[in-house]
């Protein structure tokens, strides 16, 4: 008889993230996530679990509670695989410190994880398989402060109108990039309708990864240097934030007439947009933008709602170093930040996977149809 593997955690991996405090037996296993660099966001986590082929495992997050959102843990599953594929969802509870995931698996090694991760690998074969089309022009905008490529894909050849599409600030958000598989698939469909509409009338940028040394060293929020990109528009460096300081200065190269930053919102189980209304410069007309695409979009997709999110921002109130409300108050277009959950969708629930890659994918071929619906009316 072959001897019974030994129990152990791992994480050292593109995108892992945790400590292993303890591993002495399936049922007693204590966890904690370990901080992004600057030491100010916690919640991310993605590891692996060997050893436990058939036995119930009990896996307690010990430091959940000191987490950055920790009110994003109620209500919420973990997602859990073993083929690096399939992520359903697992038996999760919360009780206010402590984070505790039970799962059964089949096999020795099985990965747990925040939301569904993305990896820079996938990142990569995405970016090839765009830049392989005559459609598609690729540029390597510069490098991150970890020495990875800035990739830009641009769509069209129309100059009337520019329309800007960024994801992944956050890294832990991997919601962003299966949206972005869903958006860029479309874009590149010669037969969609939707698509070519939009690429006949403006041309489309997109940064499907704005923060690859986040997401490659298993950070939530923040990038090598420790700063969160998405309050960093107003004032971005090269030494600091050069992510943000690259792709502003693109922006202001090109122009821009629409902006969407894609996100994900680790409390509120539901899509949603925010928009720049706390800006100084708000205008009606951008207010009318907003609540059309707003509208196309929900008669698009299923999951997409408008009666949930945040508050709108005070007048004169808004945080300029945030990407949609400087590119809404520097430009006077339609700049907005689309927000995905992390739990299920209470407005379209889905009990065995939750908020998954399959809606974030279809969310985003939607997004194509709202722009192309709207982009008559951007100047």
């Amino acid at each position: 008889m072959a001897p019974a593997a030994s129990l152990a955690i791992d994480s050292d991996f593109d995108g892992g993230n945790i400590r292993c405090l303890r591993a002495s037996a399936p049922s007693r296993i204590r966890l904690e996530i370990v901080p992004d660099a600057g030491g100010a966001f916690f919640q991310w986590f993605y590891f692996r679990l060997t050893g436990a082929a058939g036995r119930d495992c009990v896996l307690r997050i010990q430091n959940a509670g000191a987490a950055t959102y920790p009110e994003g843990w109620k209500g919420y599953r973990a997602v859990a695989s073993e083929d690096g594929e399939e992520w359903p969802r697992v038996a999760t509870a919360y009780d206010g410190k402590v984070l505790t995931i039970r799962h059964r698996p089949r096999g020795d090694a099985v990965w747990f994880a925040y939301f569904a991760p993305y990896s820079m690998a996938r990142h990569a074969a995405l970016v090839e398989r765009m830049a392989r089309s005559p459609f598609v022009t690729h540029r390597r905008l510069g490098t991150t402060l970890d020495g990875a490529p800035l990739d830009l894909l641009e769509f069209g050849t129309a100059r009337a109108l520019t329309c800007w599409i960024v994801g992944r600030q956050h890294p832990g958000e991997t919601m962003a990039e299966w949206w972005m598989e869903g958006f860029l698939d479309r874009l590149l469909d010669p037969f969609d309708a939707a698509a070519c509409t939009l690429l006949e009338k403006a041309r489309v940028c997109v940064v499907p990864n704005m923060n690859p040394d986040g997401s490659r060293r298993g950070h939530l929020r923040t990038n090598a240097a420790g700063v969160n990109l998405n309050r960093a528009w107003a004032e971005p460096s090269m030494a600091e934030s050069p992510e943000v300081y690259l792709v502003r200065a693109e922006i202001a190269r090109t122009g821009v007439d629409f902006c969407l930053d894609v996100h994900g919102d680790e409390a509120l189980p539901y899509a949603f947009i925010s928009g720049a209304e706390g800006i100084p410069s708000y205008s009606e007309a951008q207010a009318r933008l907003l609540a059309r695409f707003q509208a196309m979009l929900v008669v698009a997709n299923a999951d997409f709602q408008t009666e949930h999110g945040y508050p709108p921002t005070r007048p004169g109130k808004a945080n300029l170093g945030i990407c949609a409300n400087y590119i809404a108050e520097t430009y006077g277009c339609l700049a907005m930040t689309l927000e995905q959950p992390f739990k299920d969708a209470a407005s379209a629930p889905a009990s065995r996977y939750g908020w998954s890659p399959t809606n974030c994918r279809r969310l985003g071929r939607s997004c194509v149809e709202a722009l192309a619906a709207v982009v008559d009316t951007l100047r």
